[in-house]
C-alpha cells in the first residue's frame, strides 16, 4: 500500500460469518446460495440503519466498521434476532445461521477496504463464537457493559494469530434480565435450563476414581467454603506444579450432550493424577465449580493450587470445537489458550495434546511407567466411549434407574468393543453400588459380581488404579485382607494423586489392621480433595481410634465430618464412636440420637457384626463404645 492513499482510523469492526456453509452448499448449493444473498441483503440493511458500513463480502463472510461501539452490537443484536425469525420460516436442514465477532481497534483504510489489527481480531472473534451467537472483544465490552439491554460472560483470554497479547473475550448474553450483568467466569448456564438454581453434589466416589453410592457412602454437604482437616482456610502450595482441572462447559446447548462434557474432563484429571510429579485436585473438588463464577486467586488459596486449566467444548454432528486454557491462578495470568476444531473422531488425539501442552508448560518429565500409563489408549471405537460417557453419567445419579440404565449402556459398550477395560471396570461399578447401597437383590451376590467385573478389568489392564483400588475394598469384605492391602498399595502406586484411591486405601488399611498406616492415606485424601465429604473425615476419625491415639485429632476429624454431612447416618456412626471412645459422654449421646432419628433400626451388636475389620477386638471396640453413648 502507498502512504499517502492510507488512512489510520479506530473503528468498531463487525465479522460475520456463515456456521456451516459448506456443508449447507453441499447439500442444496442453489438454495444455500439463494438464502445466503437474503441475509446478507437483511444483514446489509441492518448495518446501514445503524450507521455503519458493509466494506466487503467474501464467500460466506460479510465485514462492516462503525464509528460507534454501541451501533455496532446493537446491529448484531438485531441482525441475530431478524436472522432467527427468518431461519424459523425454513426447514431445518436449510437453516443458516452465523457467528458474529465485534472488534474496536486501530485500522488501516485503503480504496475503501479495512486492513490491520483490528480486523483480524474481529475475525478471530467471530470463528469464537456460537452459531446464532455474538463475541466481542474487551475494548468492546468495557464501552459497551451499561448501555445496552443485554449480559455478557467471559470466555477468558484467547491468543490470536499475529497478535502479541491475548485478547479477552466475551460472548452477549440476549436473556431480557440480563442487564448490565458480566459473569466473570467461563461456566454460564445458569439462565439457560429454565434458571434452575444448580446444586453441587460432591458425590463421594467419583465414576473414574470411586463410585456414587447412596447410604453406605454420604454425599457432601452444600458449598461453604474448603478446609483441611486441620480447619486452615489457605491451603498451603505443594512442593511440586499443583493443579485443578475445572469441568469443561457445555456449549452445544443440549443439557443431554453434558456427559460428554464432563467425560472429557474427568479423563484429562485422570490422566494427569497418574503423574508423581504433579499435584492435581481431585475431580469432585473441581466440579465443586461448576456454573460458579470464581476469582482465580481465592482458588488457589482455597484448593492449595498454582495452576488451573478450564475450557468448554461444542459438539455438532461429527464434529468438535474445544477451547482450553491454562492460567496462573496466583497471577491470573494465560500461560497459553488454544482453541481446535477437529472431527470428533480425533477427540482421543485432542486429550493427548491439551495434556501434552499441560506437562510442556509446567516443564514436567514422565518416567517409563507414567508415559505408558498416561497414553494408554482404552478404546479406538467413538461409539464404545460415548457410550461409557453416558454410562458414567448415570451411574453418578446413584439410584437404581440411573445403575440400571448404566448396565444397558455398558452392555452395548461391549459388544462395540469388547475389550475396552474400563467397561468391565464400570460394570463393576454397579453391582459394588448395589452391594453397599443394599439395592441389589442379593448383597452375596452383588459383592460376587463386583469382585469378578473388576477382576476382568484388570485381565485386561492392569494400569487401571481405580479398578485396583475397589477390589482390594471389596476383598476386605470377604476376608482377603493381604490381597486387599496389595491392591490397595498398588493403586496408590499407580494414582498418586487420586483422592478417590487414598480414601479406599484408608478404608482398606483401617479394616486389615494396620491404622496406622491408613491415617497417612486418610489424611493425603483429603487433601486432594479439599471439599471432601464427611465421610473422609470420618475415615480418618476412625483410624485414630482403631490405633488407639490422639483424641485430640480423632474429634477434629469427626467434628469436620459432621459439619461436612450433618445427615449422614455413617458419619454420626462414626462421631459416636469416636465421641464415646474419648470420653465424650455429652457429645456421643447427642450423635447417637442423631443418628437413631437418621435411621431408627439401628441397632450396634448387628451394624458391628457386618463391619470387615479383621480383627474382633476392633469389632468390640466399636460395639462397645457404641453401647456406651446409649446405642
Amino acid at each position: 500500500m502507498s502512504a499517502d492513499k492510507q488512512k489510520r482510523k479506530l473503528a468498531a469492526v463487525l465479522s460475520a460469518d456463515a456456521a456451516g456453509y459448506s456443508r449447507l452448499m453441499e447439500h442444496d448449493e442453489e438454495g444455500s446460495l439463494d438464502t445466503l444473498k437474503a441475509h446478507f441483503q437483511v444483514m446489509g440493511s441492518l448495518v446501514a440503519k445503524h450507521r455503519g458500513r458493509v466494506v466487503a463480502i467474501h464467500g460466506d463472510n460479510l465485514l462492516a466498521e462503525f464509528g460507534s461501539v454501541v451501533d455496532a452490537v446493537r446491529c448484531a443484536i438485531e441482525i441475530q434476532n431478524d436472522l432467527k425469525t427468518r431461519n424459523e420460516k425454513l426447514p431445518e436442514a436449510s437453516r443458516m445461521l452465523f457467528r458474529i465477532g465485534i472488534n474496536l481497534g486501530d485500522v488501516i483504510e485503503e480504496d475503501g477496504n479495512i486492513y490491520g489489527d483490528g480486523v483480524n481480531v474481529a475475525s478471530r472473534l467471530e470463528s469464537l463464537a456460537d452459531a446464532g451467537g455474538i463475541c466481542i472483544s474487551r475494548s468492546v465490552h468495557d464501552h459497551v457493559k451499561n448501555k445496552l439491554d443485554v449480559g455478557y460472560q467471559s470466555l477468558g483470554s484467547h491468543s490470536v494469530k499475529n497478535i502479541a497479547e491475548p485478547v479477552r473475550v466475551y460472548r452477549i448474553l440476549p436473556e431480557p434480565d440480563a442487564f448490565g450483568k458480566t459473569v466473570g467466569k467461563i461456566w454460564y448456564r445458569l439462565k439457560q435450563w429454565q434458571k434452575v438454581a444448580l446444586t453441587i453434589t460432591v458425590v463421594l466416589l467419583q465414576v473414574g476414581g470411586g463410585i456414587a453410592v447412596k447410604r453406605y457412602m454420604d454425599p457432601a454437604s452444600s458449598f461453604s467454603g474448603i478446609f483441611s482437616f486441620l480447619g486452615q482456610e489457605s491451603l498451603p502450595l505443594p512442593d511440586k506444579p499443583s493443579i485443578a482441572v475445572f469441568p469443561f462447559e457445555n456449549m452445544t446447548g443440549d443439557p443431554k450432550q453434558e456427559y460428554f462434557t464432563d467425560g472429557f474432563t474427568e479423563q484429562i484429571i485422570t490422566s494427569l493424577s497418574k503423574i508423581s510429579s504433579l499435584f492435581v485436585i481431585s475431580r469432585n473438588s473441581s466440579f465443586t465449580y461448576k456454573g460458579k463464577p470464581v476469582k482465580m486467586k481465592k482458588v488457589s488459596k482455597g484448593l492449595g493450587v498454582r495452576y488451573v486449566l478450564e475450557g468448554s467444548i461444542q459438539k455438532s454432528g461429527d464434529r468438535v470445537r474445544i477451547n482450553a486454557q491454562l492460567i496462573d491462578a496466583i497471577s491470573d495470568k494465560h500461560l497459553w489458550a488454544e482453541n481446535y476444531d477437529r472431527s470428533l473422531k480425533d477427540i482421543f488425539a485432542l486429550q493427548d495434546e491439551i495434556i501434552l501442552k499441560i506437562l510442556t508448560a509446567l516443564q514436567v518429565n514422565l518416567t517409563s511407567g507414567e508415559q505408558t500409563r498416561v497414553w494408554a489408549k482404552g478404546t479406538k471405537n467413538l461409539e464404545a466411549y460415548l457410550r461409557l460417557m453416558q454410562a458414567r453419567e448415570s451411574i453418578l445419579k446413584g439410584d437404581e434407574a440411573g445403575t440400571a440404565r448404566a448396565r444397558q449402556l455398558i452392555e452395548e459398550t461391549i459388544a462395540l468393543d469388547p475389550r475396552y477395560a474400563q467397561a468391565y471396570m464400570y460394570m463393576g461399578a454397579t453391582h459394588i453400588q448395589d452391594f453397599l447401597a443394599g439395592s441389589g437383590k442379593s448383597p452375596k451376590e452383588s459383592l460376587a459380581q463386583g469382585i469378578e467385573w473388576e477382576q476382568k478389568a484388570l485381565a485386561m489392564d492392569d494400569s487401571l488404579a481405580e479398578a485396583h483400588a475397589r477390589l482390594g475394598h471389596l476383598y476386605t469384605f470377604v476376608n482377603r485382607h493381604e490381597e486387599a492391602i496389595a491392591e490397595a498399595e498398588k493403586a496408590m502406586a499407580m494414582d498418586p494423586n487420586s483422592a478417590a484411591v487414598h480414601f479406599m486405601a484408608g478404608l482398606v488399611l483401617r479394616f486389615s489392621g494396620k491404622p496406622a498406616e491408613s491415617i497417612p492415606a486418610c489424611k493425603k485424601s483429603i487433601r486432594l480433595e479439599p471439599f471432601a465429604p464427611g465421610i473422609y473425615y470420618g475415615n480418618l476419625g476412625m483410624a485414630y481410634f482403631t490405633n488407639g491415639t490422639d483424641c485430640e485429632e480423632a474429634i477434629k476429624a469427626v467434628e469436620k465430618g459432621l459439619e461436612r454431612t450433618p445427615d449422614g447416618m455413617i458419619v454420626h456412626f462414626m462421631a459416636t464412636t469416636v465421641y464415646s471412645w474419648c470420653g465424650k459422654e455429652k457429645e456421643a449421646r447427642k450423635t447417637a440420637k442423631e443418628l437413631l432419628r437418621i435411621s431408627p433400626k439401628f441397632s450396634a451388636e448387628s451394624f458391628a457384626k457386618r463391619l470387615p475389620q479383621i480383627h474382633q477386638k476392633d469389632k468390640d471396640r466399636i460395639t462397645d463404645a457404641l453401647r456406651k453413648a446409649g446405642l
